[in-house]
């Protein structure tokens, strides 16, 4: 199933919750963004802004955490309203230990990678996770193009984790081009410049969604 995420990161700052509103009909999960400018070398949405938002809308939070130290902050993101909490496999922390805590708080746990990051790194992950999300640039900013290692380990993914799982794929992502990472089995399609930095971000994600169902169905 095709499953559209809106990345926060791409939204106006000063009227989120007006931009939020625009595309929640028309989206499956807003993607939020944690950086921590130490693992990414950006800043951006913490805890009160997830906690904040999430009094306004009824979306599904895929929560990112682009940190250090994810096991510090899970929990704290899991009651400020998250849905899903990913952690990264190059991040210091033990990646088990942080799947383990967020499906103990109730939460779909997700595992991302680098594009330059192994699918091998992940594979004893495969059964405790619901979500593997393959970051299609490196991480931190906005607006790059996609890396095509990042593309070449789609497949190998897909293949590990079997047809059931999401696999989300996040960077550089717009309506031309995500019905290929469809097609290499992209289900989950993370998009920021290609849907808020539009001029109308509802048609937008309309128009995504209908690229990718067409890259699903080749």
């Amino acid at each position: 199933m095709i499953k559209i995420a809106p990345s926060l990161l791409a939204a106006n700052i000063s009227k989120l919750g007006e931009e939020i509103k625009k595309i929640e009909d028309y989206s499956d999960m807003l993607h939020i963004d944690v950086m921590d400018g130490h693992f990414v070398p950006n800043i951006s949405f913490g805890v009160p802004v997830v906690a904040g938002l999430r009094k306004i809308t009824s979306m599904q939070f895929d929560v990112h955490l682009m940190i250090e130290n994810p096991l510090k902050y899970i929990e704290s993101f899991a009651k400020a309203g998250a849905d899903i909490i990913t952690v990264h496999i190059e991040a210091p922390d033990n990646a088990m230990k942080c799947i383990q805590l967020i499906k103990s708080l109730g939460k779909k746990a997700g595992i991302a990678l680098n594009p330059d990051t192994p699918p091998e790194k992940i594979k004893y992950l495969t059964d405790d996770i619901d979500m593997v999300l393959q970051m299609t640039v490196f991480p931190g900013f906005g607006g790059q193009s996609m890396e095509k290692q990042a593309l070449a380990n789609i497949p190998k993914i897909r293949e590990m984790i079997g047809g059931k799982k999401d696999l989300q794929a996040d960077g550089g992502i717009y309506a031309e081009n995500c019905g290929k990472l469809v097609g290499l089995g992209v289900n989950v399609i993370v998009s920021g410049t290609g849907i808020f930095g539009q001029k109308d971000s509802a048609a937008a994600a309309k128009e995504i969604r209908k690229a990718a169902i067409s890259g699903e169905a080749r």
